[in-house]
């Protein structure tokens, strides 16, 4: 079975995933993502999460961004996948390939489609799944946008599995934070990362382990100084930083009804030079506001000082060129 050492005080991206005008990976542009991340000191990443479209990708499009990503990332990231499925048997099988594509952990959310969800019976998928995979595995709690979720009377039992190494707290729920804190005590090898990228200080001084963030892939840099603003007791500070990065995410994003999510993302590492497309299966539009702010926001015209908190001055590789 394979061990991942996972550092604390770090930034993780779920990281969206680059396409080609016809909506297949574009293998290109996940290089230079992975070296953008590396750039902006992100220490590792979800492939195929929330953001990253997994729940949609062609089962053949997840291998050729896993592949692409893992040969990218050695010695650089450590690569996550999300192998979500409607049954352990499913998930285990999702594990076996993830573990030959060389991938680092396997992370794990709610089943999308399950009969019989009793509470116990939930247990047990998730447990049957941790003792048999062969890659250490994470948790993804989405909380009340997850159609079946885990009673935190049951997080104990669960947590004890010595197999889960890490948990994605996206629930945004304060009692799942505290009885993941308290599962932690219990067992202070896990690692908790929040995903609530608009929240990230109340969790940081709660005491977890670092962030795993879907906009990690442009405000890294920002949440780093917000960790350390956190990690100095400087809470005045951490929340100036977390307004100022809450004020581009909703730049990118499209307000605070965040409108023009992935699509806005998308035209943001365009216009930075690290996709060569917008596309996504999702849907989402882009307004004209969102592409005139994601703009300013890059070239600097809008003199907030954005261009700097998601570029380092020195690249590592070389931009696409719209």
């Amino acid at each position: 079975m394979k061990t991942v050492t996972l550092q604390r005080d770090r930034v993780w991206s779920a990281t969206p995933t680059p396409m080609t005008a016809e909506g297949r990976i574009d293998e290109a542009s996940v290089h230079r993502m992975i070296a953008h991340h590396a750039d902006l000191g992100v220490a590792g990443i979800m492939l195929a999460g929330t953001c990253g479209e997994g729940p949609w990708l062609r089962d053949q499009d997840r291998e050729v961004l896993v592949r692409a990503a893992v040969q990218a990332a050695r010695g650089k990231l450590t690569v996550a996948l999300q192998v979500t499925d409607s049954s352990a048997v499913r998930v285990l099988d999702n594990i076996d390939k993830a573990a030959a594509w060389g991938v680092d952990i396997a992370v794990v959310a709610a089943p999308p489609f399950f009969l019989n969800a009793t509470p116990q019976r939930l247990l047990s998928h998730y447990t049957e799944i941790a003792r048999a995979s062969q890659l250490p595995m994470g948790l993804y709690d989405r909380g009340a946008g997850s159609p079946y979720v885990v009673p935190e009377s049951l997080f104990p039992e669960l947590l004890a599995e010595p197999n889960i190494v890490v948990v994605k707290d996206s629930a945004q729920q304060v009692s799942r934070r505290d009885a993941y804190l308290r599962a932690r005590a219990a067992r202070p090898g896990l690692v908790l990362f929040s995903g609530s990228e608009f929240d990230t200080v109340d969790y940081l001084a709660a005491g977890y382990d670092g962030l795993l963030l879907g906009g990690g892939i442009f405000n890294a840099r920002m949440a780093l100084k917000i960790m350390a603003a956190v990690k100095a007791g400087d809470l005045p500070q951490a929340n100036a930083l977390q307004a100022r990065m809450n004020d581009l995410m909703y730049r990118v994003y499209g307000g605070t009804q965040i409108a023009c999510w992935m699509t806005g993302l998308k035209e943001l590492l365009v216009e930075l030079g690290v996709f060569s497309t917008n596309r996504n299966l999702l849907g989402y539009p882009l307004t004209d506001l969102c592409r005139s702010q994601i703009k300013a926001a890059v070239s600097g015209s809008d003199n907030l000082g954005y261009r700097e908190d998601m570029l380092v001055a020195h690249r590592s590789f070389v931009p696409f060129a719209r």
